[in-house]
């Protein structure tokens, strides 16, 4: 729970079981005549069932419900076209921990899951006014309200006789909630998007006659792919466009039209967006630019469009974009030059010419597209809801996405990583500079960045994540043709032996493992290939090598045990048929089982057609690639068999630590003095070395004697780098020097026993503007930023996350014991990792926490030295709740 109080948005918008939208806020004094008139519309069983009789239909039915405080009662309306459809209320019980609840949905509106959302919504806000549970007075024939509590996912008791039942709904956000939600959120996203993915029919509103115009182009497009529905040009004198009747406004055209492409100036757009929406379009793509990406102005514009979609309950993909194409039904609603030909990736991009861009390298090593999706400002539908259609999609067996940023990255995170279960995700992260790391305090801050979160996110979720648009592709090349390898053996297969040393070098240098084939490969190999060749790993079949050669020797390093995957090489030499090499390769993989086998052949023709004959067989261009493209594959199959891991229950005192936060934040927030340093740190049971606080040398010798020598003296002025401003001396040894240091640094002062040996970790936690906490670990003390390498991980850390940071990267090296010295407590630093993910996630105030460095000794670590600095949590919402 958060250490300051949080009140409801303006503005939240909920999607519903049949894919339309919903905007929810709190009703306002000045909706108390559109309230009455809500309740006044309700059926006589609908008012009945809601009031559990037939109150005076007045100004004091609706009194309680205008204006809530989110303190002792909250109130929440939704509206479509401009009228109120539902509204939901929670006034606080006698017992502070318990709200009553109410609930109200118009008629014509029931059945869509909006009294669900409704229940999602309130629960969510009222946790932190302190309210625990709801109550609900609910008649026994009201099955509709009845089936939303016990569908929730909330733990649920009823009690009661006679007409009325008593619900009660225990409101945290359990993991059987959390699915539950999710699940909804699935199927909801998935019904929202049919209209994109497999319209009917499509309007082009801005088509133009004239050639190489957008919008005239985007319909000669739609015309061109053999679009399996009906498609109108629209246009200001209902021009036609390519032989096809044209229409001057979107509302002339009789067929009901699922979706509309909007291809005008941006000033133009809201006009042609509202005419749309109110003929019962559901599905908008907005091509036009002039909105958030030009400023303030465009910003607004952007809000307005928005809010104008959801007042229509309909989805709105772009603005700013190139537009959808979908293979299913031959749509290629884009500006783009070409076509895209069909495959099996699902691709989205943020980027309209990088997409295109990413679509032509793709279509050169033979891949296609079961759809193209251009978000563009993605100020509606984003990467999540995309990864929310393609995993029922079947046609879609890779899914391939550009970013730049991220809306709402847990769930990011979490939609992806039920996805990757499924299909492989593949991204490639733009934006990845460190701009602002400079102003960071602490050494975990200026260690992280959007781009360690971006890393720590994709880890988490799955996602295998490209540098370059070259490794991109080669990527998707190997895992949409090649099973993913059961783990790091590979065995290199060339008749170039400066080729083999390149792959191996990059293999070893990626983490994969050559290991030597087996006695039984090598006696095979012995009896096919030249004496001089070499049936080591590297297999070298030397320069003479030929179809028959690789036809011969595949197939027993195929069947060893001691491989997971082939590398194959090949340069062509004089008198080679570069044909029949390329089959017989693609003629062994087909054997291969579950093995991996990719390709690089080296030849100015590129990569020869049979390569993909018998199995699919992706080339590169060098060894180098084609072993950055199966570490990226093994990573993925890491990633699978990798269990899930467990969030442990850990003791704390939470009311301690959220004393600290709110007498820091309430004095203007900044560095935590130590006293209240380690009052937080011990109330998350977080181990530190003990000290005392003193004032004058005096008083810190007379704490070093308490101590015992020899010890530590440090500046205690809050948020100190003690190291690079001389406020720290060690091993001291006697009052003297203790003096002399107390004297250089002046006071206030912190006393320290000094603890010999031990390795210098760090550990911290940081809380992203966009990613939310992240825990850090890396190697520790005054070269931890020149060290660098600290790992990342979203909290809530699991127990699996927690070993995993403490046996990755250098740091990883220091726990296992390095150079000799013993191993550290590996229990104590996964405990302590632990603790920081949990006062991370539970305390946002704590925007930087660092702990360096903590003492890792065989039998339990500590920190030496911490600094916290707290702010005011902003609580603000996105207005999109899935």
């Amino acid at each position: 729970m958060s250490a300051t109080a949080e009140r409801a948005p303006e503005a939240t918008d909920v999607i519903l079981r049949d894919g339309s939208t919903l905007r929810l806020r709190a009703p306002a004094a000045e909706d108390a005549e559109a309230l009455l008139e809500f309740f006044s519309g309700l059926s006589e069983r609908s008012r009945y069932l809601r009031f559990h009789g037939f109150p005076a239909l007045g100004p004091k039915l609706v009194e309680p419900l205008l204006a809530p405080d989110w303190q002792e009662r909250g109130a929440l309306l939704g509206s479509l076209d401009g009228r109120i459809v539902a509204v939901a209320n929670w006034v606080r019980l006698r017992d502070p921990r318990a709200a009553e609840v109410a609930f109200a949905v118009g008629d014509a509106f029931q059945r869509r899951g909006i009294g669900m959302r409704l229940l999602e919504q309130l629960a969510a806000r009222t946790a932190a006014a302190g309210i625990e549970e709801f109550v609900a007075e609910v008649l026994h024939d009201n099955a509709t309200m009845l089936g939303v509590f016990r569908d929730a996912g909330f733990a649920v008791t009823r009690a009661g006789e006679g007409g009325e039942l008593e619900i009660r709904l225990a409101i945290a956000a359990t993991d059987t909630y959390r699915e539950h939600v999710a699940e909804r959120d699935h199927v909801a996203v998935r019904a929202s998007l049919e209209p994109f993915f497999h319209p009917r029919s499509v309007a082009v509103i801005g088509a133009s006659r004239r050639r190489g115009s957008i919008g005239g182009e985007l319909f000669r497009n739609v015309l061109g792919g053999d679009f399996a529905g009906s498609v109108y040009p629209v246009n200001r004198k209902g021009d036609a466009v390519a032989g096809v009747h044209g229409y001057s406004a979107l509302s002339e055209i009789a067929e009901h039209v699922d979706l509309a492409v909007i291809c005008l100036p941006g000033e133009l757009v809201l006009d042609a967006a509202e005419e749309a929406l109110a003929a019962g379009v559901r599905a908008l793509v907005v091509i036009s630019a002039g909105f958030a990406e030009t400023g303030t102005e465009g910003v607004e514009r952007q809000e307005r469009l928005l809010a104008l979609v959801r007042a229509h309950g309909a989805r709105l993909l772009g603005p700013n974009c190139l537009g959808i194409a979908s293979s299913s039904v031959n749509l290629n609603a884009t500006f783009a030059p070409r076509s895209f030909p069909s495959g099996k990736i699902g691709f989205s991009s943020q980027s309209g010419a990088l997409g295109l861009a990413l679509l032509e390298r793709a279509e050169a090593s033979g891949l296609g597209v079961t759809s193209f999706v251009s978000i563009g400002n993605k100020a509606d539908v984003s990467s999540n809801d995309l990864l929310e259609w393609w995993e029922d999609d079947d046609e879609t067996e890779l899914v391939v996405l550009y970013l730049e940023s991220f809306g709402n990255p847990r769930a990011f995170a979490r939609i992806a990583r039920r996805l990757a279960r499924r299909k492989p995700i593949l991204a490639l992260k733009g934006g990845t500079t460190r701009a602002g790391i400079r102003a960071a305090g602490s050494h975990t801050a200026a260690l992280a960045g959007s781009d360690a979160a971006a890393d720590a996110l994709f880890a988490d979720a799955g996602v295998i994540r490209a540098r370059t648009l070259d490794e991109l592709i080669d990527a998707a090349s190997l895992l949409s043709a090649q099973p993913v390898p059961r783990g790091r053996r590979v065995a290199v297969v060339t008749n170039a032996g400066g080729l083999g040393i390149l792959a191996a070098d990059a293999c070893e240098a990626l983490g994969l493992e050559l290991p030597s084939p087996s006695e039984e490969t090598r006696a095979a190999l012995a009896a096919v290939m030249p004496a001089e060749g070499s049936a080591a790993n590297p297999i070298d079949m030397l320069g003479g090598a030929n179809a028959e050669s690789f036809e011969k020797t595949l197939p027993p390093v195929l069947a060893d045990p001691a491989f997971d995957a082939v590398i194959v090489l090949f340069v062509p030499t004089v008198g080679t048929d570069e044909e029949a090499v390329g089959a017989a390769i693609s003629r062994a993989a087909a054997t291969a089982g579950d093995k991996a086998v990719l390709c690089a052949f080296l030849s100015a023709k590129g990569a020869p057609v049979s390569l993909q004959s018998a199995a699919q067989v992706p080339s590169f261009d060098y060894p180098e690639a084609a072993a950055k493209a199966l570490r990226r594959a093994v990573d993925r199959g890491e990633w699978l068999r990798r269990p899930a891991g467990s969030l442990p229950e850990l003791e704390c005192d939470r009311d301690e630590a959220q004393a600290v936060v709110r007498e820091a934040v309430g004095a203007g927030g900044g560095w935590l003095t130590p006293e209240q340093t380690r009052r937080l740190l011990e109330a998350y049971r977080l181990p530190v070395v003990p000290e005392r606080l003193v004032a004058t040398p005096e008083a810190a010798v007379e704490a070093a004697r308490e101590l015992g020598y020899p010890v530590v003296v440090k500046t205690a002025v809050a948020g100190a780098h003690k190291t690079e401003q001389g406020g720290v001396f060690l091993d001291l040894g006697d009052d003297d020097a203790v003096r002399a240091a107390a004297d250089q640094i002046g006071g206030p002062l912190l006393v320290q026993p000094f603890v010999r040996g031990g390795a210098e970790l760090l550990a911290g936690a940081v809380q992203d503007p966009v990613f939310g906490p992240l825990v850090a670990f890396g190697a520790g003390g005054v070269l931890a930023e020149l060290i660098g390498e600290a790992q990342f991980r979203l909290a809530p850390l699991t127990d699996l996350d927690a070993v995993e940071l403490l046996r990755t990267g250098k740091a990883g090296r220091l726990v296992a014991g390095f150079r000799g010295a013993p191993p550290a407590d590996e229990s104590a630093l996964v405990d302590l990792l632990l603790r920081l993910s949990l006062l991370a996630e539970e305390l946002p105030e704590v925007v930087e926490l660092d702990l360096n460095p903590v003492l890792a000794l065989p039998d339990r670590c500590f920190a030496v030295d911490a600094r916290v600095r707290v702010a005011e949590h902003d609580h603000a919402r996105r207005t999109k709740s899935w």
